[in-house]
């Protein structure tokens, strides 16, 4: 009951997931920050989020950075469908 109490006063889930997608353009502000910290020490189902975000993050930095071809194969595909297993153990 606390932790649900506690959810909802300091950050609900769907503001949650927009400050993430902040945190990642780097326009986020340190309340703002700190909000977010607070609300996925307790949120298991945006920490999940946040670990799947980071995932197709590094994979499209690797596309954009090392000016690969920009079409996504089968192969890429399947790539992140075993990071994601591995990484998330839910």
């Amino acid at each position: 009951m606390l932790k649900k109490f506690i959810h909802i006063l300091f950050l609900p889930c769907s503001e949650a997931t927009l400050l993430m997608e902040k945190r990642n353009a780097n326009s986020i502000s340190p309340k703002e920050n700190w909000k977010l910290s607070m609300h996925l020490m307790i949120c298991k189902w945006c920490k999940a989020y946040e670990k799947k975000l980071k995932i197709l993050d590094d994979i499209l930095k690797i596309k954009l950075f090392h000016k690969e071809e920009n079409k996504i194969n089968e192969s890429d595909i399947q790539l992140f469908k075993d990071k994601m297993f591995k990484n998330l153990d839910i």
